[in-house]
């Protein structure tokens, strides 16, 4: 694609959605922890890769509590640019609350979360800006040829299908953070915990189309992988969570029913077979299969317990419109620090119905 092919598309699809002149339109937002070496070279390159929609665009990168130079190697850029917003949080709260903050501020027709490290391509971004149009919601990023290790590619592989099978969304790369949203259908979303990598999950329920594009990944030059693979089984644990929010919200007990169906058809073999063993062998025969009964019951209710308490979790930051972070501080040019709830217009909001 030549230079001015993206200008062009650029102009055409501004002119075409009726947008004003002024009006962002494209929001990058960044999260970012520990990459001091990586942060510059990445503004440098979503600066190049942007430059056809010229002051039209945003980043937004957004410190989660770096203890490395991140921040000093940001400050700059956010000052004399204005293009570039600096949001620090007051502590690391994690991938998903960074992503929640950027969001929250953006002001870009389309948003486009990346991932701090330099594995995604900012390249990318202008071809998959041109696949969005009126049929078209959210393009999400497939790494097609991964730069990761073999068992880390491995088993994303595997929790793709898993997550494909039991949302019915199907995504080749559900992990690949480059991904670009049409506003509406990921500002109202309320992120807590690590449910970031499920945001086409989230888009699909509010009647996003989605499409997907083989993108660059290229391996990491600098800095060190803040991921493990202990982060799968948390995976497994937040599909559960999701699939009960999308599919049974506002209607739990149909959820909870295959499982109270399925603890009782296991209590009356588990009571059958201890029977048959206490006639055959006495309480000795039986009372492993009872201890068995006890605790599939049991699991069933602790299940039940963690859903309820994920749910009263969000109830307590949606009635109370609390975040799941706190900024300490906003930093962008012409504007000194801007500290905390004080002069963060959400957080004040926040803090306001809390008082």
């Amino acid at each position: 694609m030549t230079d001015a092919a993206p200008a062009a598309l650029a102009m055409n699809q501004h002119a075409e959605l009726g947008h004003d002149q002024d009006e962002i339109e494209i929001s990058v937002v960044v999260p970012v922890y520990n990459e001091e070496d990586n942060v510059v070279s990445l503004w440098n390159e979503i600066r190049d890769a942007l430059a056809p929609w010229g002051d039209r665009v945003e980043a937004i990168f957004v410190d989660d509590g770096s203890r490395d130079r991140s921040v000093e190697r940001l400050r700059p850029i956010a000052e004399s640019d204005p293009r570039v917003v600096l949001v620090r949080l007051a502590r690391n709260y994690g991938q998903t609350a960074a992503m929640a903050a950027g969001f929250e501020r953006a002001r870009g027709r389309l948003i486009v979360p990346l991932d701090g490290d330099r594995q995604n391509d900012p390249a990318e971004i202008p071809h998959m800006v041109r696949l969005i149009s009126e049929n078209v919601d959210v393009v999400c990023g497939w790494r097609k040829n991964r730069h990761d290790a073999w068992l880390r590619s491995f088993v994303s592989r595997q929790a793709n299908r898993l997550i494909g099978r039991v949302t019915g969304v199907e995504l080749h790369d559900y992990g690949c953070t480059l991904k670009v949203f049409k506003a509406p259908f990921i500002k109202p979303v309320r992120l807590y915990g690590e449910l970031h990598r499920f945001l086409p999950v989230f888009a699909h329920w509010e009647g996003a189309r989605i499409a997907e594009l083989a993108v660059n990944h290229r391996p990491r030059v600098a800095g060190t992988s803040k991921y493990g693979l202990d982060r799968t089984f948390r995976v497994v644990l937040d599909l559960l969570l999701v699939q009960f929010i999308t599919k049974y919200r506002g209607r739990p007990m149909r959820f909870f029913m295959r499982w109270i169906w399925g603890s009782a058809v296991a209590g009356l073999l588990c009571a059958g077979s201890g029977l048959a063993g206490w006639i055959g062998a006495g309480w000795a025969g039986a009372r492993w299969l009872t201890a068995a009964l006890i605790l599939a019951v049991g699991s069933v209710q602790l299940l039940a317990v963690a859903l309820v308490a994920e749910l009263l979790w969000r109830t307590y930051y949606e009635s109370r419109d609390a975040r799941p972070y706190r900024i300490g501080a906003i930093i962008r040019a012409g504007q000194p620090d801007r500290e905390s709830a004080q002069s963060d217009p959400l957080q004040s909001a926040s803090s306001g119905r809390r008082a």
